[in-house]
């Protein structure tokens, strides 16, 4: 049986260690590049994956002996899912790795937009003591409303239990879910009830601009944006018209539309308008797709992939 794995992106040596001391062979090739990968992918049975590449028809095609695809994370979106089923190729991901990062970060970025931390941060190291004009506001007694609820958002709801506050939570996939964590809720109960809204979706053609003017006009009390997701989900303009009525009261982006694929550069000087209104108000906390991205998740990220793909192998 052909046991030979392509690392195309790279990732904790955990999963290559994991692989080798379980008979597989493992190659990664740090200089190549998409033309390279084409002339090569015909040999292996399995890829690892990151985000450098998009694994759409063309690689597919080219994949003869693949029998799965491992991706070192949660989204998919680089997948092409439905040609690769249609050729037999399973596609592993391991968002089991980062879901308690992303649930911490989520809660971390919504502390810090509450409580102004940034902004008396930076006023402090000015010499500026503004105890007023830094005052916050509190979670407990909020409703916060998620969509999606898989691994990120259960682990979002997990960590709110301390704070006394609301959590409901609409899954078009998914029903029964409902916990001591969280109310199952429709999409009417989430328009209706929610103070604090948190994305946790996966990227796909019914989630691309889900947030939009129509979306954010049916929800019944002003509210904040939360979205450690990703940046698609979020229709950038729509969401700064929004913040400007005061429909939108604040948000907390970890992602945004307008990142590369490989959502590590984006160009701050060519970015629109809606972008430039973000960067500089205050209610608006940003960070640069880091949600997921702790020492522990590179780990466990990698560790959780290994283990799947020995048992799809087995």
């Amino acid at each position: 049986m052909n046991r030979k794995i392509l690392f195309i992106d790279s990732t904790h040596p955990v999963l290559m260690e994991e692989l080798i001391s379980n008979g597989f062979h493992c190659d990664y090739f740090n200089d190549y590049s998409r033309s390279d990968y084409l002339t090569i992918i015909h040999e292996y049975a399995g890829v690892i994956i990151r985000s450098k590449i998009i694994m759409d028809k063309e690689m597919l095609d080219k994949a003869k002996m693949l029998k799965f695809i491992g991706r070192v994370g949660a989204g998919m979106e680089s997948i092409d899912l439905e040609y690769a089923a249609s050729k037999g190729i399973v596609c592993l991901n391991s968002p089991e790795g980062n879901r308690d990062a992303v649930g911490e970060h989520a809660i971390g970025m919504l502390l810090c937009l509450f409580n102004k931390l940034k902004q008396a941060d930076l006023q402090m190291r000015k010499g500026i003591r503004d105890r007023e004009g830094n005052r916050g506001i509190e979670i407990k007694g909020k409703t916060i409303g998620i969509i999606g609820y898989g691994n990120m958002g259960s682990s979002f709801a997990q960590r709110l239990i301390g704070f006394d506050c609301n959590v409901i939570a609409y899954d078009k996939y998914k029903s029964g879910f409902g916990n001591e964590f969280v109310k199952e809720v429709s999409l009417n109960e989430i328009f209706n009830d929610t103070d604090i809204l948190s994305f946790h979706v996966p990227l796909t053609d019914e989630t691309n601009y889900m947030l939009d003017e129509a979306f954010i006009n049916q929800f019944a009390k002003d509210f904040y944006l939360i979205n450690t997701a990703r940046g698609q989900v979020v229709n950038t303009e729509a969401l700064v018209l929004g913040m400007k009525a005061g429909k939108i009261k604040g948000c907390c982006l970890d992602v945004i539309e307008y990142e590369k694929f490989s959502f590590e550069e984006i160009n701050a000087t060519q970015l629109p308008d809606a972008y430039q209104y973000l960067i500089k108000a205050e209610n608006v906390l940003l960070s640069p797709h880091v949600a997921g991205w702790t020492i522990e998740s590179k780990y466990k990220l990698a560790k959780v992939l290994a283990e799947k793909i020995i048992q799809f192998f087995n």
